[in-house]
């Protein structure tokens, strides 16, 4: 009797159709994002200064001092590129979404506005060199204090966005009305000294110059503030209007 011809064996299971997909987990998310993070503490911190160093430089008539604030302006830049790398990374290799989304791209646009503070700062170092030849006049017309609210405000918001706290980040944006105040109060003085004597015109032109660099960080200060608030409530809102 002839034999039924046994079916033929199946093709081998393809090695790679059984193995499931192997997804980042949660710790090593939670590690890169610190590192993102850590990064942009220290944005704040060299930011911060920044700031004092070029008002230190002022002060002192250092006009080396003012150079190395410029020089070091590269270091916020470098920390800034390696930052948003890290976050262009997570997001390609993690595919957050929601929360976590929203946070990553929140401490990319922090560092935007850290890296240009940075900017800002060391352009206050560039006029406290082009100051040092000069007498000062009236102490500087209140630059300092101006300078000491600013650096204060950086602090204070680095602080909000570590703890993403809402309500500390309004109140560090309030601050902001005291840094215009001041910056007008400085404008008028300088106006005055420039009309009284010719002089005056040169180096108050450049005190001017500085207080505009640094109420412009006072208000990217603001933005930071509204970022925070962004991420802890979902809402858009002008702190600033």
């Amino acid at each position: 009797m002839t034999q039924p011809t046994p079916p033929a064996d199946p093709s081998p299971p393809d090695p790679q159709e059984h193995v499931p997909l192997m997804h980042p987990t949660r710790s090593t998310y939670d590690h890169e994002v610190a590192e993102v993070k850590d990064n942009i503490l220290r944005m704040g911190s060299l930011v911060e200064a920044q700031i004092r160093a070029a008002l230190e430089a002022l002060l002192a008539h250092d006009a080396e001092a003012a150079s190395r604030v410029i020089v070091g302006d590269r270091l916020i830049n470098e920390v800034q590129r390696k930052a948003s790398a890290m976050v262009a990374a997570v997001i390609a290799t993690q595919a957050p979404v929601a929360r976590d989304l929203r946070y990553l791209l929140t401490l990319d646009h922090v560092s935007y506005e850290l890296e240009r503070m940075g900017d800002h700062a060391g352009s206050v170092a560039k006029q406290a060199r082009k100051l040092a030849p000069f007498a000062p006049i009236r102490d500087y017309v209140q630059l300092p204090e101006l300078g000491e609210q600013v650096a204060s405000q950086v602090h204070g918001i680095i602080r909000a966005l570590v703890d993403v706290d809402e309500s500390r980040a309004r109140e560090v944006a309030k601050l902001d009305d005291a840094v215009d105040d001041l910056y007008h109060a400085i404008f008028a003085v300088c106006l005055d000294l420039m009309r009284a004597d010719p002089a005056n015109v040169d180096p108050c032109t450049r005190i001017l110059f500085a207080a505009h660099y640094l109420e412009r960080i006072g208000d990217r200060v603001t933005n930071i503030a509204e970022d925070i608030v962004f991420l802890a409530s979902g809402e858009v809102e002008d702190l600033n209007p």
